[in-house]
């Protein structure tokens, strides 16, 4: 075998239909575009997403509802049971070292659910009042 013997294997690369060509092809006339309407114009074919024909779009018939917080997603939640694997000083560092919050997290948030025997100092990490009272309760405190 040699470099100017290559060749690509059969069928491997087809060659392009040439339309509007004639009756005899095939694909004269309208080339195989069909008869009006937006596909059948040169640089029309795209029809924005959403677009119904000229009928009032779904996204405009129907009512608005909800409200996402741009911050949720950079705010990460920690169930307070979950910070008895936690000795000491509480802050976003020692949650991000147990894996409790993802890296991506900028602030951190303890939410009440279960119950918490350690005396843990909280720092720079939002709480509920549940939780506040439940890690007063256990003899911590929380720093802002």
């Amino acid at each position: 075998m040699k470099l100017n013997t290559l060749k690509p294997a059969d069928g491997a690369r087809k060659e392009r239909t040439r339309v509007g060509r004639g009756i005899g092809s095939g694909l004269g006339k309208t080339a195989g575009r069909g008869h009006k309407g937006s596909f059948a114009r040169a640089g029309k074919g795209k029809i924005k997403a959403g677009f119904e024909g000229g009928q009032m779009p779904m996204q405009r018939r129907l009512p608005k509802i909800g409200f996402r917080s741009k911050l949720a997603k950079d705010t990460a939640e920690v169930l307070l049971y979950q910070l008895d694997k936690l000795d000491g000083v509480v802050d976003l560092a020692a949650l991000r070292a147990a894996k409790l919050i993802p890296s991506t997290a900028k602030q951190a948030k303890i939410v009440k659910k279960g119950e918490l025997s350690k005396k843990l100092v909280v720092k720079g990490i939002l709480a509920t009042a549940g939780a506040r009272t439940a890690i007063e309760a256990a003899g911590g405190s929380i720093e802002e």
